[in-house]
This record gives C-alpha cells, sequence and structure tokens, in this order.
C-alpha cells in the first residue's frame, strides 16, 4: 500500500503544480470565478473543467454554437437550448454513453453555473429535444461549428487517415445490421466512417452507418464532401488507409481531384504475381527499420490504368514452423536457421 500511495503521489503532484500555478480568476460565461486546488479531495472528471469553459468563452466557440443551434421550442414550460445544450456538453466530456447516465450530473452544482446554465435537463428531456433536430439540418449544424475551430490548423502540412470501425450492438438499435463483425460474428454492428488528422487524434468528419455498410465505397460520399469543403491550400498532403481501400472507385475519386494517397493492397493473385516478378529483378534500397523497398507500376483486374506500387519486405529472423493442416495428426516441420536460404515478410 505504501508503494502505491507514493507512486498516486508522484503522478498527482506535476497536475497539482500546473493547476496551482493557474490558479486565479476563470472568466466564464456565467461570469469571473476563482479557482483553488484541494489537496485533500477526491479527483473528478471535472476538475479542470473551469479552465476549459474559459477556453470556450474567450474563443467565441461556445456562444455561436447554442444561437446557431436549429430548435425552437413554443411552449413557455419548455427548457432553453442553453440549459439542454449545455446539459449534452457536460455529459459528453464526462464520457458519458447513454442518455440515463445524465443523472450522474445533475448533482453539479458548479460547471453549469460557469456555462451559463439555470440547470440540468433530464435525460428524457435531452432525448426529446435532440429528437427534434432534423438530421439534414443538424449535420449542417455541427459541420460548421466543427471546421471554424479546427480549419484554421490545417494550414500546415498534414494527413488525412480514413478509418471504418466496427461497434457491436446488444438489444434493439436504429441501423442495427448483421455485417462484417470479425470479433464477434453474427452479432448486429454499427460502422464508424472516421476522417481523422493523423497523429493528433483530431476528428473532422465521422458517420454512423448500418453494419452492413463497412465497404470503403460508403466511406466515399463523405470522403468526397470533406476534400470538396477544403481550400486547396487546406487539403491533406495525402490520403491514407487501410486495403480496404486500394481500390478503383476509391483511387479513381482521388486522382480527378489531384489527391495524392497511400493505400495497402490485398495480395490478390495479380498482386502476388507482380512481386513474384519483381523480387529477383532488383534494385531494392533501404526502407529504413530492417525493410527494403522497390517501385514499380501494376495494374490488377477491374482498375482503368496504371499505377505507381512501392514494394516492402524484410528479413525474417529465427526458425519458422511450418504446419500442415490435414484431418488426421498434423504434420510440423522446422526451417533451420542455417537452410541455404532467406526468409522474407
Amino acid at each position: 500500500m505504501g508503494e502505491a500511495k507514493r507512486r498516486q503521489e508522484l503522478a498527482l503532484k506535476p497536475v497539482s503544480q500546473a493547476v496551482t500555478a493557474a490558479m486565479g480568476w476563470v472568466d466564464t460565461a456565467g461570469g469571473k470565478f476563482q479557482v483553488h486546488w484541494n489537496d485533500e479531495a477526491a479527483v473528478t472528471p471535472f476538475g479542470q473543467m473551469a479552465f476549459f469553459i474559459e477556453f470556450l468563452n474567450l474563443t467565441g466557440l461556445l456562444d455561436p454554437w447554442i444561437d446557431d443551434c436549429p430548435l425552437t421550442y413554443l411552449s413557455p414550460n419548455a427548457p432553453t437550448r442553453r440549459d439542454l445544450l449545455g446539459t449534452w456538453l457536460l455529459s459528453i466530456l464526462a464520457g458519458h454513453k447513454r442518455y440515463a447516465h445524465v443523472t450522474s450530473i445533475r448533482s453539479d452544482g458548479v460547471n453549469p453555473g460557469l456555462l451559463g446554465m439555470a440547470k440540468v435537463v433530464s435525460e428524457d428531456a435531452l432525448r426529446r429535444g435532440l429528437g427534434k433536430i432534423g438530421e439534414a439540418v443538424g449535420i449542417a449544424w455541427l459541420c460548421e461549428h466543427l471546421e471554424r475551430s479546427v480549419l484554421p490548423l490545417l494550414r500546415a502540412p498534414w494527413i488525412l487517415d480514413v478509418d471504418t470501425t466496427v461497434k457491436v450492438l446488444y438489444g434493439s438499435q436504429e441501423g442495427a445490421m448483421v455485417g462484417y463483425n470479425p470479433k464477434k460474428p453474427g452479432r448486429p454492428s454499427h460502422t464508424y466512417h472516421t476522417y481523422l488528422v493523423a497523429g493528433r487524434r483530431l476528428v473532422l468528419d465521422a458517420e454512423v452507418l448500418a453494419g452492413n455498410a463497412s465497404h470503403s465505397n460508403y466511406s466515399l460520399p463523405g470522403l468526397r464532401r470533406l476534400l470538396d469543403r477544403l481550400s486547396t491550400a487546406q487539403r491533406p498532403y495525402l490520403v491514407r488507409g487501410d486495403c480496404g481501400f486500394g481500390n478503383d472507385p476509391v483511387m479513381s475519386e482521388l486522382e480527378a481531384r489531384n489527391q495524392h494517397y497511400l493505400f495497402k493492397l490485398r495480395l490478390t493473385k495479380g498482386g502476388k504475381r507482380y512481386l513474384e516478378r519483381r523480387f529477383s529483378s532488383g534494385p531494392w534500397t533501404d526502407a529504413g527499420a530492417g525493410w527494403q523497398g522497390l517501385e514499380g507500376q501494376l495494374r490488377l483486374s477491374g482498375w482503368n490504368r496504371e499505377r505507381r506500387v512501392v514494394l516492402l519486405r524484410r528479413r525474417l529472423a529465427g526458425e519458422v514452423l511450418l504446419a500442415e493442416s490435414n484431418e488426421g495428426q498434423p504434420k510440423l516441420a522446422f526451417i533451420e536457421a542455417d537452410a541455404p536460404m532467406r526468409r522474407y515478410e
């Protein structure tokens, strides 16, 4: 226990020093408040929320986001947009994943006031309020304010990562379909098509689709819209994705926009034959980290043109065990390390 307590104290010491240095008055939507660090109190998810709320207030991001929300109430008993959207914001920042979790922040007597809220609305009021926002106008509203906060950062060279993630679902949810699901085959799921700034964990856009819409062709419309919204100076240096995006429709769309890209290719029959032909032709050059590289031109079946490809190989060290799959007793064979051959990955 003594070791654990010392490690905890050492971990909290830099945080305590940083917050102590920043202690003072914070300018929030609810007015100016003084912040103090308490070494005896328990750590909470909202410990440093006051500084983030001050950032939202000083940068002018919060009030326009609330004012532009396409939600209008006619009843005098309805909650205000600030209370509803503030509850939504606090719930997201607390890491909540369900509406029912909103109940845990209704006892917070500090942060709602910093956002200029009168109260934290109930989970039912939050669900009904967000349900009144139309899908098209809601997406346009959120995208506009997301771009307002991130587009100024895209003047420097950057890489756009395109990815598809499968989220397993339990229970009855809209869009829950059985599709590609490597972790739990046969289980309904959603697919998240995400567009991120590489190395920064900064999401530029995301789409939630049904579980049977995991192919890269379903990511293409969102990718196309994102690139068309960016000016020439803001566009990425290259678009990067896994082997699911190395197909002709995606690459043709990017080539039509003069957009550089880097995708992996599946080892199809045509790819394997090309690799076999080029393997011994050389010259292979050093690509770093033990890899060797070789580039060339390739046109696979279904492609409308030749494209530049880069082949990479790396020596395998140690012994390799081969296993032959039969119905009876499995047969195993070792390739000895001193065998007159070179093994490559």
